[in-house]
């Protein structure tokens, strides 16, 4: 017997998930258009820390922004590595393959892909050699705006 496809998880969900986890301890909005939820993460012990923006519209994949610190002023010149820009987002699944579905809790898969996505970035920043893996997106790649200047941290 195959196993009936699980059931898309509404904003509302998604929202409670982020805000019970540990992991992503922080604070967020919902609202009808979706959630936006943000929440500081230290990929290593030795990292620095990150605050991260992950917004989701309704029918929709989240997007991931890093707030703070500025990730372009971090690369010093260099082109960022496996991101979508304008804005700068970024780029944790193949989105052709469905690596993620909306049925999939964020604090369970993007918010642990976040963390490991930010310890390649530090890695990057010393090698200049992305071992992420994965596909880079192309520079034509349209994108929601996720403006706005951060929730009280």
């Amino acid at each position: 017997m195959i196993p009936a496809p699980r059931r898309p998880l509404s904003p509302a969900q998604q929202y409670l998930h982020l805000r019970t986890n540990p992991i992503c301890r922080g604070e967020g909005k919902l609202d009808g258009a979706g959630l936006l939820w943000e929440y500081r993460v230290r990929p290593t012990p030795l990292s620095r820390q990150y605050l991260v923006r992950v917004t989701m519209k309704r029918d929709g994949t989240p997007h991931v922004a890093v707030i703070q610190p500025d990730l372009v002023a971090l690369a010093d010149g260099r082109p960022l590595p496996h991101v979508y820009s304008k804005p700068t987002r970024l780029c944790l699944t193949l989105p052709k393959a469905r690596e993620w579905t909306e049925s999939m809790r964020i604090d369970q898969t993007i918010v642990p892909w976040v963390a490991t996505w930010l310890f390649f970035f530090e890695e990057w920043l010393v090698s200049d050699d992305w071992k992420g893996g994965g596909e880079h997106p192309s520079s034509g790649d349209t994108l929601v705006r996720h403006d706005g200047p951060p929730l009280r941290h």
